[in-house]
């Protein structure tokens, strides 16, 4: 699997390793990208399935496989230990990495994550499926700005939500691998594992995400072990995006705070 990896500012700066939701894309992180190259390097990458990672997804396809593809692309590229910020889809994919390698991940930020899936998001989900099914990857990609962004933010881009989507479409990873990721995400359930996260971890989430109530981030947080929580009031699902100079301040800060706790020991 191919992954893009930054120089790092000094050597032996430690690693973050970005992991975007259910786009799958690394272009996600555009908005963090040079904030975090002061200090940090960046590993950014196309999940299996989409952009330059071309693949046909098995039908079993599941969020450990997704964890796995990760951290083993992450050792051929010599690199065995590493902070991860994941957003969505992405923070579930954090959760299984920090339970399945946690001699690997020294950190964990989850944007608008969850333990299990929430009944609204679940309907969410539905309803988009059908979109999909009906009119697709048109439908699919004219509708994903509704459950990302925050109405104001998309009234006063039309431009940029014309180009996105427009992007969405010249990109979109296909029909059969996104159903098997989303088939994936949707069965995903850390409620009996999430005490098993040993690293420090930050939960992000925004009070107004139409597709992830904040209720999940709550339980979440009350779930692991050695977390805080953040709660931006505006931004949407898609918090980092809209609300850049803010979530980059969040995420800033979280990294420092838990990259300097005590060690946990294996």
């Amino acid at each position: 699997m191919k992954l893009s990896v930054s120089p790092p500012p000094w050597a032996g700066a430690p690693v973050v390793v970005l992991i975007s939701g259910l786009g799958g894309s690394a272009s996600y992180w555009l908005p963090q990208l040079a904030a975090l190259e002061q200090e940090y390097q960046v590993v950014c990458y196309d999940q299996r399935g989409t952009g330059s990672n071309t693949a046909t997804l098995p039908e079993d396809y599941s969020l450990a496989q997704m964890a796995r593809e990760l951290h083993e692309a992450l050792l051929t590229a010599g690199i065995s230990r590493y902070a991860v910020v994941g957003h969505a889809l992405g923070a579930l994919v954090g959760l299984q990495l920090a339970i399945d390698s946690p001699e690997a991940v020294s950190a964990l930020v989850c944007i608008n994550g969850w333990l299990t899936l929430n009944p609204h998001t679940r309907r969410c989900f539905q309803i988009r499926e059908r979109l999909l099914h009906a009119g697709g990857a048109q439908a699919w990609v004219e509708a994903q700005p509704l459950f990302l962004y925050p109405a104001d933010w998309m009234a006063a881009r039309a431009p940029r939500m014309e180009a996105e989507e427009a992007l969405a479409l010249a990109h979109f990873q296909g029909k059969t691998n996104l159903l098997r990721r989303l088939a994936a995400l949707k069965s995903a359930d850390f409620s009996h594992q999430a005490a098993r996260v040993a690293c420090p971890v930050q939960v992000i989430c925004s009070a107004d995400d139409l597709l992830v109530p904040t209720v999940c981030s709550t339980a979440l947080h009350a779930a692991l072990p050695r977390s805080t929580k953040v709660v931006m009031r505006h931004g949407g699902h898609a918090c980092n995006v809209t609300e850049p100079e803010s979530f980059n301040t969040l995420l800033l800060n979280g990294l420092a705070s838990l990259l300097h706790r005590p060690e946990p020991v294996f």
